[in-house]
């Protein structure tokens, strides 16, 4: 970590989600002390109660590991990753669970098994990936669309990145988002093709997105996050300087801008991902306690928001 500060999991995000129903989570591959201590942190929040999937007997020893009394919840046995998430999503199509929670496997293994084609959790919606991002001593929220999932998307799968992005600050309680169509120059120009990309996702956009959403782009980082840079460009549009999103054009725009804020500004970041039946809380290994913990409280925000409406 390269800045001093100690990430922290937001104290607005987790109030909202402590102010609503715990909700049912599939662990999936369970079996690691990491994995565990991720829905321990959520459980012992009120957020979550867990559903344990994966070896029963690597279960119980990382429990142990914790000092954590698991007796009074579901373990559902599974052996390896490819079945451990594929009995986490028949969890869903039982009722027995709400949300996923990416334990001890493969993203690409759980992603295959969200879009099995017979057992699956398509909804027709792309799959997509949101950072909820936050800094300490800073009560500003940034969230960074896709540097996860979607590579390299096309108009069509931007527009849904756009909408999963939306429905996620609405949740939130941010009924007119500002998002940032993300490039390195303001003016549309065919040696910089994601400004082009960014012009032909505003045209793609229907009445009814526009409704829900203030979008603007191209903007550059400077021209999207900062007011004074945006004045001195002379960018007039709300957006500019006051973006609550990032639709970045790549993933490789997403992935430098989301590490560069947790390992300068020791930024907190909170991570899922849209477009299943159910919100999926997407973890990795090297995050800390406090960016786990928000990730389970925006997953549960969010599930509530989609159930609600």
């Amino acid at each position: 970590m390269l800045s001093q500060l100690t990430p922290e999991c937001p104290e607005y995000l987790l109030r909202k989600a402590q102010a609503l129903p715990a909700m049912t989570t599939a662990v999936v591959n369970a079996g690691s002390v990491l994995a565990l201590e991720s829905a321990q942190l959520a459980h012992d929040a009120g957020i979550m109660v867990p559903v344990l999937v994966g070896n029963p007997a690597l279960i119980v020893e990382a429990a142990q590991s914790l000092s954590w009394d698991i007796s009074e919840f579901e373990l559902v046995p599974a052996h390896g990753e490819a079945d451990a998430a594929a009995k986490a999503v028949a969890c869903v199509h039982q009722g027995k669970a709400q949300l996923l929670m990416k334990g001890d496997l493969h993203t690409d293994v759980l992603i295959r098994a969200l879009l099995n084609r017979d057992t699956g959790l398509r909804t027709g919606e792309r799959l997509s990936h949101l950072f909820h991002m936050t800094v300490p001593n800073s009560e500003r929220v940034l969230c960074i669309s896709d540097a996860v999932v979607n590579v390299q998307p096309d108009t069509k799968t931007q527009l849904s990145i756009l909408r999963g992005a939306t429905s996620v600050m609405h949740a939130l309680g941010n009924e007119s988002p500002r998002i940032a169509l993300l490039s390195a120059t303001e003016v549309p120009s065919a040696a910089m093709p994601s400004s082009l990309a960014a012009k032909d996702l505003l045209e793609a956009m229907s009445p009814h997105d526009h409704a829900l959403a203030r979008v603007f782009g191209p903007l550059a980082f400077d021209g999207a996050v900062s007011p004074e840079a945006a004045a001195i460009k002379g960018i007039n549009d709300p957006v500019a300087g006051q973006a609550d999103v990032l639709l970045v054009p790549n993933i490789e725009t997403g992935n430098a801008i989301f590490k560069q804020l947790v390992y300068f500004n020791a930024a907190t970041a909170a991570g899922i991902l849209l477009g299943a039946k159910v919100p999926v809380i997407l973890t990795s290994r090297a995050d800390p306690a406090a960016a786990r913990l928000a990730s389970a409280a925006l997953a549960v925000v969010y599930a509530h928001h989609r159930h609600a409406g």
